[in-house]
């Protein structure tokens, strides 16, 4: 599961590499948790029989268009082996894909003992910022206004990343943009771009736990460190998240 990523490239540089028409002011995001607002690259037709990318800002955490309420659970990431299948998904899959923009995500290896997870930075090694591949939906509640949300697609990691955690985003080439955003592009070749990234394009950096705090925040958060006992807070109570396969609603 992806539960944590970054984004932090400048607005401007962010638009000529996604290639889209708004001028947003989205902020360096170093800790970018669900729930919270993130950026989303998206085709629409112009009207004159063309199309155009357009950047979105909408909630980390699927809410598919035909739920009755709010799921109890943030629902994260999408299975790219059940993304065609499942009701949760099948029909943002078909109708609403994306481009999520990251430099970087977050995921924790268990450590021996009792100590906490020992959290890592993925980035691509030469630094670049790449896309995730994502699907989004628009819900109406009953009295309410609409809701935009997204949810990353994960799939087997590869090699490279496997002893860190078992699952990693799907990271799309750049040349297979324009085909995961085509409407008329066959559930086949969508299928065929849902693959680990080469395992010679990341690397796993050992950091602080203090990505663990949501409101941390800021580039220390991606220098090298090693997993340190957090002081003990009072509990409070968190909305679960869970992908597809945790959620027996959907």
């Amino acid at each position: 599961m992806c539960g944590r990523f970054s984004i932090t490239m400048p607005p401007d540089a962010m638009r000529d590499l996604f290639a889209y028409l708004d001028e947003p002011d989205f902020p360096p995001r170093y800790n970018i948790a669900p729930s919270q607002p993130v950026p989303i690259v998206v085709r629409e037709q112009d009207g004159e029989g063309g199309s155009r990318r357009r950047f979105l800002l909408v909630r980390w955490g699927l809410v598919p268009s035909w739920a009755k309420e709010m799921p109890q659970s943030i629902l994260i990431n999408a299975r790219a082996e059940t993304i065609a299948e499942k009701p949760s998904f099948r029909g943002a899959f078909r109708h609403h894909r994306a481009l999520m923009p990251a430099d970087g995500f977050y995921e924790w290896k268990a450590v021996s003992g009792k100590g906490p997870k020992q959290p890592f930075f993925i980035r691509r090694k030469d630094g670049r910022p790449f896309a995730m591949a994502a699907v989004w939906d628009i819900w109406m509640p009953s009295g309410g206004s609409e809701l935009d949300s997204c949810a990353i697609v994960t799939t087997e990691a590869n090699e490279a990343l496997a002893p860190v955690h078992h699952r990693m985003p799907v990271i799309l080439d750049e040349k297979d943009w324009d085909l995961w955003l085509d409407p008329a592009a066959s559930e086949k070749e969508l299928l065929a771009l849902l693959r680990p990234a080469p395992d010679d394009l990341m690397e796993a950096i050992p950091v602080s736990t203090r990505i663990n705090r949501v409101a941390n925040d800021g580039p220390s958060l991606q220098e090298r460190g090693v997993a340190e006992a957090a002081p003990e807070e009072p509990a409070r109570k968190k909305q679960p998240v869970a992908d597809e396969r945790q959620m027996g609603l959907f």
